[in-house]
């Protein structure tokens, strides 16, 4: 029999309106998101539930807000009796894994996805950054022209999303410079994100410190699923190797499609994206063509989910 592997949405997954329907009809939404809105100096309910769509999108409040609405609706999940058998989230949702997973408590979870948005925020703002999405060029053809491109500054791999798609992350001057030679170089499509920063990348060194003293001082324990992580694509239950990994996560390329691989390799079969938006779906629709992909974004979604 199959197993099944749940996974966890990180940034650019928000939409204005997110958790507001879970937290009107959801068990488990409100004590989250009521637990929340006093951690921070703004109002994440009505920034996650009215918008604007620009207030959601900085990165100080897109990775509460979606990390919040991820562990609502795993929760909801739980209670009707679904669980996974392997966990892995994309970047930010790294850290929601980690909950459903009960390596976190939520509230540890939540400090510290506060710190990583605000620390990430920070070095946004001290360093101008950008990132491109590069389609249909292979993986060893970028990191080739990226180590050949001879420009001055940073320039990194980010995302390896797919087998069709690879993120770039770095100095806006370098990334525009190498988006033509990669366009050049046979991608059939080359675009510039509306990104806060250059994520994935050394333009995040300053972010790492902060965050490390927040692992360091956090309990962690033995994940009751398998974690597969973002900077090496394999699984652990280690906890201080799952700290190691989440440290290093913040400078490191997201292998997202390494990860989907090797969940397969070890058995999955079917995979459920739990939180906002369909975003980790269509990229393993890219990567595994003979694997069942649903999600649970809404609580319509919730409703209609049928649990083998």
């Amino acid at each position: 029999m199959g197993k099944t592997a749940f996974v966890f949405p990180g940034q650019a997954s928000q939409f204005v309106g997110m958790g507001l329907d879970f937290y009107n009809k959801g068990s488990f939404a409100p004590k989250f998101f009521d637990y929340a809105e006093k951690a921070f100096d703004f109002s994440l309910k009505n920034i996650s539930f009215y918008g604007s769509l620009k207030d959601l999108t900085q990165t100080q409040v897109t990775q509460p807000a979606i990390f919040v609405h991820s562990i609502a609706v795993f929760e909801e999940l739980k209670a009707k009796g679904c669980r996974p058998d392997m966990v892995a989230g994309h970047s930010l949702g790294e850290y929601s894994a980690l909950v459903a997973a009960e390596t976190l408590s939520f509230e540890n979870g939540l400090e510290l996805v506060k710190i990583r948005s605000e620390q990430m925020h920070i070095a946004s703002q001290n360093h101008d950054g950008t990132m491109a999405a590069i389609i249909g060029l292979e993986y060893e053809k970028v990191k080739e022209i990226l180590n050949t491109s001879g420009f001055s500054g940073v320039c990194e791999i980010a995302n390896y999303n797919s087998p069709s798609q690879i993120v770039i992350s770095g100095e806006p001057h370098v990334v525009q410079s190498v988006m033509l030679e990669l366009k050049n170089a046979g991608a059939k499509m080359v675009i510039e994100l509306t990104v806060g920063g250059a994520f994935h990348s050394a333009l995040m060194g300053e972010a790492k410190e902060k965050l490390k003293e927040a692992l360091d001082s956090t309990d962690f324990n033995s994940p009751k699923y398998p974690i597969y992580s973002n900077v090496t694509g394999t699984p652990t239950t280690d906890p201080d190797e799952i700290k190691d990994r989440l440290y290093r996560q913040l400078t490191s390329p997201v292998l997202w499609m390494d990860t989907i691989k090797n969940m397969i390799k070890d058995g999955a079969d079917f995979f459920l994206e739990v939180g906002p938006g369909k975003v980790l779906q269509g990229l393993i629709k890219r990567t595994a063509t003979d694997v069942k992909i649903e999600g649970v974004s809404s609580f319509e979604d919730l409703e209609n989910f049928q649990w083998n």
